[in-house]
């Protein structure tokens, strides 16, 4: 039989830190401290870290001293979580977003990483800035836990276009937070790479606190005496991290446990990272799927199917979970994009809309009301262009909301602008459906959110203008309307003038609708004395000089503000397309 492809990606990872000898030198770099340490140090208040500086890489080693035990990491407290609202000023804000606002991490783990804060400049200081060697950041068990943090803390300056990523490998390192912060690292794959975490299948630390509510991210390398396998999918971690736990009440001497990962990359050292699949063709029935295949032999490479009835599991079950989420992952990781070079694609879009909107001024009527009544080709084919970019929007909004992120960034500047195009250019189209479906509130009850989100990051990002420009001004008549829910506000204002006319509106409704056209009259003002409105809405046909022919029959002629006495002028209607036109200070 043949090697199959195996489906984790991570174990591109894995093999190579064992091909460039990363994975010895790190064991080693652990080892060597752990030689260094007195026995007779206090652990709960021991941390001990060295730099390492080999040729092909830089080592910072993390140890906590000998109390790496089972009993040590779950007792006293040690399972608690703190949360990361109660941690003021800390290293770890910017794995916030406005989705996953909170997490939580050890309070263990996270009290020894506290112990070293002020030593932390002095560790970034050898950091090589020159991108010339990997950073390799090392520890075992609790030290593991403290390795993990600062990689965390790194992460957040690492431009992983142009630099090296940081890659941190654990050994028998207890899991170090909960969902939360799993979901805020997994979702950005550029992180959740730098974590690589070996586990031995005799070790009961790496699974100690999994009862707790702690979740796993990273690659994990599950190691036994027959071989190793690397693991990406969080909950195919978790089962197996219980599946393959070899050991037992009576063999967990800690410092046999630590002995065993010398083992294990040794081994590793000597041997490719997976054993030919001709070592186990007696599990494998020639006919089995290729992923199946691929999953048995990972299994079997730890020893989980050969022990399937000492360790009392149903290894069918545990094949055909892990099966189905290898699908999962597959389908989702072929339906991923590379959201700036999409970009580029995305401006082909907007420029057909951006066609559509000046054929339908020079038509007269205005790109917001010819789509609204129009049903000819051209509206079709602008469907099929206004889906395209919804879809690629709102994939970018969600993105935006869960990726780790400084807290307050959002998209960057050049998709963000994109995106201000999009929605001031695409929500009118919306709104004009929800219109013609006889529909009303929109703003409050037909609006999607990628829309609200957009808005919020624009206005989080640039600050607001105290006034027009002089280039607002000359570029008014090709620009579009800032407010991208101006025509649902136009669509309001004819419902309220329908009431005002209607014989049938009761005195309560009349009201209402009268305080309403007043509050739309300032509101249009305002958008117009900004140069914030497209000059389209002044088109024969638009919606809006159709709002502006009813509300004068309703107003009268003796009736004045400082909007109306702009409209009743049609002179200065080609005034604000050239942006001449001088407006009132204040609204009457």
């Amino acid at each position: 039989m043949t090697q199959t492809q195996y489906f984790s990606s991570g174990i591109e990872l894995a093999k190579s830190v064992v091909n460039l000898d990363i994975l010895q030198h790190a064991w080693t770099a652990v080892t060597d401290l752990c030689k260094e340490t007195s026995q007779n140090e206090e652990p709960t208040s021991l941390v001990k870290f060295k730099v390492y500086e080999l040729p092909n890489c830089t080592i910072i080693a993390f140890f906590t001293g000998p109390a790496n035990s089972k009993d040590y990491v779950q007792g006293n407290g040690g399972g608690d979580f703190v949360t990361s609202s109660t941690l003021k000023d800390h290293l770890f804000n910017f794995l916030c977003t406005k989705a996953n606002p909170n997490f939580s991490i050890n309070k263990l783990a996270f009290q020894l990483f506290s112990s070293i804060f002020g030593v932390l400049p002095f560790l970034k200081s050898k950091i090589d800035n020159s991108n010339s060697k990997p950073l390799i950041i090392t520890g075992n068990s609790l030290g593991g836990s403290v390795a993990t943090l600062y990689t965390l803390s790194l992460l957040e300056k690492f431009n992983f276009t142009t630099t090296k990523r940081p890659l941190c490998i654990t050994f028998g390192s207890p899991l170090i937070g909960d969902e939360r912060l799993q979901e805020a690292i997994s979702n950005y794959p550029a992180w959740n790479s730098c974590f690589l975490h070996v586990v031995s299948d005799q070790d009961p630390v790496p699974r100690v606190l999994i009862n707790n509510g702690y979740k796993p991210f990273g690659t994990f390398l599950s190691c036994s005496e027959l071989g190793c396998s690397c693991f990406e999918d969080p909950q195919t971690i978790l089962e197996l991290l219980m599946a393959a736990y070899s050991g037992s009440p009576e063999n967990q001497d800690p410092n046999k446990v630590f002995e065993s990962y010398g083992t294990f990359v040794e081994h590793l050292n000597r041997k490719a990272l997976y054993k030919d699949t001709t070592d186990h063709e007696s599990l494998i029935d020639w006919t089995t799927p290729p992923l199946r295949a691929g999953i048995i032999t990972q299994l079997a490479a730890i020893g989980l199917v050969q022990s399937q009835q000492s360790q009392k599991i149903d290894i069918n079950s545990v094949i055909a979970k892990i099966e189905r989420q290898e699908k999962t992952m597959a389908i989702l990781k072929e339906q991923a994009f590379d959201p700036t070079k999409r970009l580029n694609e995305i401006k082909v879009h907007m420029a057909y809309l951006e066609q559509y909107k000046k054929l339908s001024k020079d038509k007269r009527i205005g790109y917001y009301d010819r789509y609204k009544i129009g049903s000819n080709k051209s509206d079709i084919d602008l469907e099929k262009h206004k889906k395209t970019l919804t879809c690629y929007w709102e994939y970018m909004v969600d993105q935006a909301e869960k990726r780790p992120q400084t807290e307050g960034a959002s998209l960057r500047t050049r998709s963000l602008f994109g995106g201000t195009n999009y929605r001031r250019m695409i929500e009118p189209l919306d709104i004009a459906d929800y219109y013609k479906a006889g529909k009303q509130d929109y703003i409050n009850k037909g609006r999607r959110k990628h829309y609200i989100k957009l808005e919020q990051m624009l206005k989080e990002t640039v600050r607001p203008s105290s006034g027009p420009n002089q280039m607002k001004k000359q570029n008014v008549a090709a620009s579009l309307t800032e407010d991208s829910c101006f025509w649902a506000h136009v669509e309001e204002a004819l419902i309220s003038c329908k009431l005002l006319s209607s014989g049938g509106s009761s005195v309560e409704q009349k009201d209402s609708a009268k305080k309403e056209l007043i509050e739309f009259e300032k509101y249009v003002f305002d958008l117009m004395k900004n140069y914030a409105v497209s000059s389209e809405i002044f088109l024969p046909q638009s919606s809006f000089m159709k709002w502006w022919g009813e509300y004068r029959q309703i107003t009268g002629a003796s009736y004045s503000s400082s909007l109306t006495n702009l409209l009743k002028n049609d002179n200065n209607y080609v005034a604000y397309a050239n942006g001449s036109l001088e407006f009132p200070l204040n609204f009457v």
